[in-house]
């Protein structure tokens, strides 16, 4: 029985009966060695009744192998591959290394785990040593866990806890603490050892109620063991004395299998005939209970144990079994890292050896693995340019890994006199960890240099991207977009190559904050249309390059449509790393085209996948273009909420559009000095050229207009007159005309040109709000006749958008003319859908089934049934055929 844990079992219990019931959970047990952790999962195991168990554990020596903790917990259901949706399980199958290496990224290994678990359940998984997991399955599981819904899967992680150790943002965690002297008490009553009182009070204190340590410890302390000690180093002690008294081939089967990945008996076994032990010497180690015997897999009672086996033996033992375990395994990787064990020097095959396992690693999606092959490998090189060609593949797959930090440390080990094709690769290595620690600066100026090295063009091409992206983020300096922008003509494109189209279109984009004239430049349109073509075959990256350019040149919709391409393209290769990034991007582009339902589908998919994949960046920026929804819709919450999420980072686009919302909502509420002075500090503050900027102008004269202080917006206006004319699109000018209706007496003539070229099939919130400044003069004028005429077009729209406060106002000023008006009851039933109910129903009115929208939401069939079934009486539906008829 479990001493002193009743709370934490009823968190357990509470946990399996509601995966009973259809509902999934995840949860993180952290603590110290011997706190309780494994004990807790073997009570949920005995618990479990009808549910499903799968059981796995992360191993101290498995932890560079890729994938080597998911296959240990999903190898029992593994024969279920072939019911997960092609990409799913092609990418599953291919980093188990039971097929070719799957489409995708790593991510997509996550959504074939969240579908192969989905398909047992009720289920409950239980993962030990948590920490000891390699990168690969802990970020593979952490992705099913953090989209666990429906599917009746509960899964629980037990972890050390310290700083590192298996980061789990967004999962609820359990933290074990000692348990209370009571409790402490009658465990070592458990043990039936009889203890003199003052030691037995000892052992209660010094251990501070450490289950493990008061049960291993009676049996080897003293009341002369006096010597300060860790709790951990005691414990494993405790483990060795037990350990070292058995027969010496007895010791070498245990350290066979603590130095072993698979615990497979016949291939230690195997290994053990060349150290002189045979099964039978396995039988003293089981009497003691160190170790158990299942399905032909010898197992450790207790992580310690295979700790103390392992680290109390000689090196020249240790180097002897992994000899020996390197000659009987034919899986070529444990091979490899078998012999890495067992090298005592520099050994040029060995690292041959270890640099095509890497290789593997990164074919299957094990970047961080690979990383620490290669510097493995690298180590034990003979030749010094082997060395050095190695270590910088090890920063490489570290920087695709996110290890940015170790891969910058280990680039600094590099030698000075690199060869130039192998600096360029160094120093992009080095400016992606000074994009993640922002020095944005530092990173733009390696990138430039780095340009000017790369014997590639291509290569040369997207360094000098990343230098403009860099110089775009960096908010004090607008002049560092020059560089980049002007050595695009020098890394050796022929000038008509499609990749100058994207040069331009950025050159297009950054004309004005640079003040350069235009008109040597191709056309806009048509460098646009090059840019769309060549970036068609360059996979996300070309694509997302092109529609953030697109957006910036001030082309919405031609950006709306390239993303919508990019979003189409990620889901159907699998490539889920680029959703965060085109979602984000295409949230933003319909809430300004005023497509505000579909902006809020799109965001709430962005910004749940940005939080799966550890995207903040596309956090931020779907942040912001969330926030400015809410400021047009009147939400002032969720405008709020939505701006905090971007402050992390305020040289982002994200936390501009941010407060251009927060300016928004102000102005609405009819709080304009406060709504003037935000929008004065973003108009004037360093991140004048991001795109939000200039299109936050209109506002800013406004404001400045209601105040009473035109003027103070003269500098403004005058920018964003300067961008319509370089821009050219007619709802630019429409804008520019409505501003000069506010700021000069003869307002009429401007207020009709800006209603004839605001579109009418777009943007209806900014044509409404001209309709309603066009309407308050008129009725300030007199003319209530004609004033009710457009305020009553504006009130329309502003209910049909569900602008709140504007409707309002349009509403005070029609009554002020004489109008009856009568509010607007809410509109729809699919108002009362969440975003994810309105996202499922809207494909399912496409005819989808409810397994091609999981795999293409990168849900479970059983979330997307459930979402379905609360959305059908919402949209007063019984069946999917009416789906189509209800709007969904």
């Amino acid at each position: 029985m479990l001493r002193g844990r009743q709370a934490e079992q009823d968190t357990i219990t509470a946990l399996l009966g509601r995966a009973r019931d259809g509902i999934s959970g995840a949860l993180v047990v952290r603590g110290e060695p011997g706190i309780g952790k494994t004990s807790l999962l073997d009570h949920a195991a005995a618990q479990a009744g009808d549910l499903r168990v799968l059981r796995g554990t992360g191993i101290e020596s498995e932890a560079e192998l890729p994938f080597a903790g998911l296959h240990l917990l999903l190898r029992p259901v593994l024969d279920r591959l072939d019911a997960l949706p092609e990409l799913q399980r092609r990418a599953l199958a291919g980093a188990f290394g039971l097929g070719e290496s799957g489409d995708g990224d790593r991510f997509l290994i996550g959504a074939g785990v969240l579908t192969l678990l989905a398909e047992q359940g009720p289920l409950l998984c239980l993962v030990d040593d948590a920490q000891w997991l390699d990168r690969a399955s802990a970020d593979a599981l952490l992705f099913a866990a953090r989209r666990l819904d429906r599917e009746g899967v509960v899964l629980v992680f037990a972890a050390r806890d310290y700083a590192d150790a298996f980061v789990a943002p967004g999962l609820p965690e359990l933290r074990l603490t000692g348990l209370d002297d009571q409790s402490a008490s009658a465990l070592l009553d458990d043990t039936g050892i009889e203890l003199p009182a003052e030691l037995r009070a000892r052992l209660v204190a010094e251990t501070r109620g450490n289950p493990l340590a008061l049960r291993e410890l009676p049996a080897v302390v003293s009341a002369h063991d006096t010597g300060p000690m860790p709790l951990t180093t005691r414990v494993l002690d405790a483990f060795w004395h037990q350990v070292r008294s058995l027969p010496a081939p007895s010791r070498n089967l245990l350290l066979l299998a603590a130095a072993d990945q698979t615990g497979e008996l016949k291939t230690l076994l195997r290994a053990a005939n060349e150290l002189g032990a045979a099964l039978t010497d396995l039988e003293p180690a089981e009497e003691r209970g160190l170790v158990s015997l299942v399905a032909g897999t010898l197992t450790f009672r207790h992580p310690l144990i295979r700790a103390a086996v392992y680290h109390g033996a000689a090196a020249s033992s240790r180097i002897a079994v992994h000899s020996a375990l390197a000659a009987e395994h034919h899986d070529p990787d444990l091979r490899a890292w078998h012999l890495a064990a067992a090298a005592t020097g520099p050994d040029e095959g060995v690292a041959a050896e270890l640099e095509r396992a890497a290789g593997r690693a990164i074919a299957r999606g094990g970047h961080a693995a690979a990383a620490t092959m290669y510097e493995r490998a690298a180590r034990l090189s003979e030749q010094p340019e082997q060395s050095a060609r190695r270590l910088l593949l090890a920063c490489e797959a570290a920087t695709r890994a996110g290890r940015l930090d170790w891969a910058n440390s280990l680039a600094e080990t590099l030698p000075p006199d690199l060869a130039p094709d192998l600096r360029v690769r160094l120093i992009q290595v080095r400016a992606s960890a000074d994009f993640a620690k922002g020095d944005l600066h530092h990173a733009h100026r390696l990138l430039v240099d780095g340009a000017a090295l790369a014997d590639d063009p291509v290569e040369a091409f997207w360094m000098l991207v990343r230098a403009l992206h860099a110089a775009w983020a960096a908010p004090t300096d607008v002049r560092l977009l020059a560089e980049p922008l002007d050595r695009f003509d020098e890394v050796g494109l022929a000038p008509d190559d499609p990749l100058m189209s994207m040069a331009w279109l950025a050159r297009w984009g950054t004309a004005m904050v640079l003040d350069r004239d235009t008109a040597a430049f191709p056309p806009l349109d048509e460098v646009l249309a090059k840019a769309r073509s060549a970036a068609a075959g360059m996979g996300p990256r070309g694509m997302t390059e092109v529609a953030s350019r697109a957006l910036v040149a001030a082309r919405d919709e031609e950006s709306a449509e390239i993303a919508t391409e990019l979003i189409a393209d990620a889901r159907a290769h699998g490539v889920i790393v680029a959703l965060p990034a085109a979602l984000g991007h295409l949230t933003l582009v319909q809430t300004v085209l005023g497509r505000h339902r579909e902006a809020r589908v799109t965001g709430a998919e962005g910004m749940r996948i940005a939080a799966d994949t550890g995207q903040p960046l596309w956090a931020g920026y779907t942040a912001g273009a969330l926030a400015y929804l809410a400021a047009i819709e009147g939400d002032e919450p969720g405008c709020r909420h939505y701006a905090e999420l971007t402050a992390d980072d305020a040289a982002s686009s994200g936390d501009t559009w941010a407060q251009t919302a927060l300016a928004l909502l102000d102005l609405g509420q009819g709080r304009v000095q406060k709504a003037f002075d935000r929008l004065r500090a973003v108009t004037s503050g360093p991140s004048r050229h991001l795109s939000g900027v200039v299109r936050c102008v209109p506002d800013h004269v406004e404001a400045a207009v209601r105040l009473g202080r035109p003027q103070d917006a003269a500098a403004s206006l005058e920018l964003f007159a300067n961008w319509a004319a370089t821009m050219d699109r007619p709802w630019i000018h429409a804008l520019l005309a409505r501003c000069r209706a506010l700021t000069t007496p003869e307002a009429e003539p401007h207020f009709v040109r800006a209603l004839d070229l605001h579109p009418s099939d777009s943007r209806p919130f900014d044509r409404a709000r001209t309709e309603l400044l066009y309407g308050e003069w008129l009725r300030r004028a007199r003319r209530k006749s004609k004033a009710r005429d457009h305020l009553s077009a504006a009130l329309k729209v502003f209910e049909e958008l569900g602008s709140g406060p504007w409707a309002a106002r349009a509403r005070a000023e029609l009554g002020a003319t004489g109008a009856g008006v009568t509010p607007k009851p809410a509109s729809g039933a699919q108002a009362e859908l969440t975003p994810q109910e309105l996202q499922i129903t809207q494909l399912a009115a496409q005819g989808l089934s409810n397994r091609d929208i999981a795999a293409q939401l990168y849900l479970s069939p059983r979330t997307v049934a459930y979402h379905l079934y609360k959305a059908y009486p919402k949209l007063g539906v019984t069946s999917r055929g009416e789906l189509a008829e209800a709007g969904g």
